[in-house]
């Protein structure tokens, strides 16, 4: 079991990477989802915990599947979301774009997968609260607001299933 898990959480990880082919746009954020789920069914199914070398294995493509998996979650997310004009969602929006937004993402997931597998869920509350006063001057606009929450929400739920299935893995 936890082969498929370590195999899920892989997939997950790579879902994320830059395509060598041209892709739906969807279909990244899909094959992630569905992997992430995959291990995450295979982390509670399992009857022992899991130590030593799978161990120390699951939890770095936990981190990792928190990081780079959830690379293409936001955006897919924001491709579904309805804009507050109404304009075609096709569109490239870049009046709408909060600088910085890969990488602070990135390190929003890393906190997140942390603080639930080092125990201390309550250190998601102060990675957002450190977010929203960082941003703060940013959030004026509606649109920006929109993608500030939307993208939150999909990322930091995205670090919290990969570190659910993590914590699952260890108990």
């Amino acid at each position: 079991m936890i082969v498929l898990v370590i195999v899920a959480l892989a997939a997950a990880t790579a879902a994320a990477l830059p395509p060598v082919a041209r892709v739906a746009w969807w279909l990244p954020s899909v094959t992630a989802t569905g992997a992430l789920a995959v291990a995450g069914v295979a982390s509670v199914a399992r009857s022992t915990p899991v130590t030593g070398v799978p161990a120390a294995v699951s939890i770095v493509l936990c981190g990792l599947a928190a990081v780079f998996g959830g690379l293409t979650l936001a955006p897919s997310v924001f491709r579904l979301a309805p804009t507050v004009s109404g304009t075609d969602r096709d569109d490239d929006r870049p009046d709408t774009v909060l600088r910085g937004g890969l990488v602070i993402g990135a390190l929003e997931r890393t906190a997140v997968v942390v603080t639930i597998l080092a125990g201390w869920p309550e250190g998601i509350a102060v990675v957002l609260a450190v977010k929203g006063l960082a941003r703060y001057p940013e959030l004026r606009r509606a649109q920006s607001s929109e993608y500030f929450i939307i993208g939150t929400f999909a990322s930091v739920l995205w670090a919290a299933a990969a570190g659910g299935i993590g914590l699952a893995l260890l108990r």
